[in-house]
């Protein structure tokens, strides 16, 4: 009897040529950073504007890397979304600052710009926002504020790589921006992100930053300028990517149209709440994922009976994501229930459907049917 197909809610896609590739740098023998570490960054770099670009082990180290470009440490305050993967707000506390949270909106879940205004004190130094996928904040109002207030800005850009603001892409307009090359992002190098930066001062500061704080001398000797970690990338992971970036724009056009079906099947359920689809001025953008708010109380469910219902029909879901104030580390900074409903009730209510470029229309269509059985039965 043949397995039934498990959709999986994200999954890389490795050609044959990749893994040919990933052969040949290992019989090389130079497997960690060298020649296509430096090949990818070229790459990468043109598509966001020809801005200085360094790849490094993950977008967790990148965001770490940033936050010391900008000089963030003890009683420092970076203000941040409370709606994030729980890397923003770890990379923050590590440095010693204070994160400062504010609520974002419910269909975008751009950060809320009027809170983070309201939130600025003479310790503020960073405004840190996430993108979400399907429609970017107002870049426009973020950065006029940024630059009102004198403050920079490290834009968490994981899952929007893409995705264009009035007509520029993510990464090539504003002050520093952070990728992942995660396996369920845009692209992937297995583990990995980049750094985009404003001027090649940072990017050597970055050089320095990404292998232990190290500058070579004159003569060959080292000396350490600053303490800091190991985020290197390898060859490896690099060839990955370059094989990953040529099929880049094949992915994203695969991806708007498994998005599309979504919105032209998803079961029409009261309370159901899409993401949103091209809103904010935006002129493009990209789909890493297809998060749907539901109440599930009024259909007769818990989001775990919802999960495991669309797990034993093959469908696999994930939870994007949980509201970063009210974790345990965040709760020995005050704050607690009530204070971001926005995130809040996304931290409830979200599920994460499959969306890859491994899907077929029929899959989402049949996803769509489940659900709306789900929800029905």
């Amino acid at each position: 009897m043949t397995a039934p197909i498990f959709r999986k809610f994200a999954q890389p896609q490795l050609s044959e040529a990749s893994i040919q590739a990933v052969a040949d740098v290992l019989r090389s023998n130079w497997i960690t950073t060298g020649p296509k570490v430096t090949e990818l960054e070229q790459a990468l770099s043109h598509t966001f504007g020809n801005r200085p670009t360094r790849l490094v082990t993950s977008a967790t180290g990148a965001m770490e890397i940033a936050l010391a470009l900008c000089d963030i440490g003890e009683g420092d305050e970076v203000i941040t979304s409370a709606q994030s993967f729980f890397s923003a707000m770890n990379m923050i506390v590590k440095c010693g600052a204070r994160p400062v949270f504010v609520d974002c909106d419910l269909v975008t879940r751009a950060i809320d710009l009027a809170q983070v205004e309201a939130a600025i004190t003479p310790q503020t130094k960073v405004i840190m926002p996430t993108h979400f996928p399907g429609a970017l904040g107002d870049m426009d109002a973020l950065y006029a504020l940024a630059k009102r207030y004198k403050l920079r800005v490290i834009e968490d850009a994981a899952l929007v790589q893409g995705s264009k603001w009035q007509g520029k892409p993510v990464g090539a307009f504003g002050d520093i921006a952070t990728f992942s090359f995660h396996p369920n992002k845009n692209m992937t190098t297995i583990e990995g992100g980049a750094i985009v930066v404003n001027n090649e001062a940072e990017a050597q500061r970055v050089d320095i930053l990404r292998f232990h704080g190290i500058s070579k001398l004159p003569d060959q000797t080292r000396d350490v300028v600053e303490a800091s970690g190991k985020f290197n990338m390898s060859d490896v992971s690099a060839v990955i990517g370059l094989h990953q970036l040529a099929q880049f724009d094949t992915f994203m056009a695969q991806r708007q149209v498994l998005a599309e079906r979504y919105f032209e099947r998803f079961p029409q359920l009261p309370g159901v709440v899409l993401p949103p689809n091209g809103q904010s001025g935006q002129t493009d953008q990209t789909w890493n994922m297809f998060c749907v708010l539901i109440p599930y109380e009024n259909f007769g469910h818990t989001r775990t009976s919802f999960r495991n219902a669309l797990n034993e029909a093959g469908i696999g879901t994930g939870i994007s994501y949980e509201a970063c104030h009210l974790t345990t580390v965040a709760r020995h900074y005050g704050y607690r229930e009530g204070m971001f409903p926005n995130a809040e009730r996304i931290a409830r209510e979200t599920v994460t459907l499959p969306l890859h470029v491994g899907l077929t229309l029929g899959d989402v269509d049949e996803i769509c049917g489940v659900v709306g059985k789900v929800l029905a039965g």
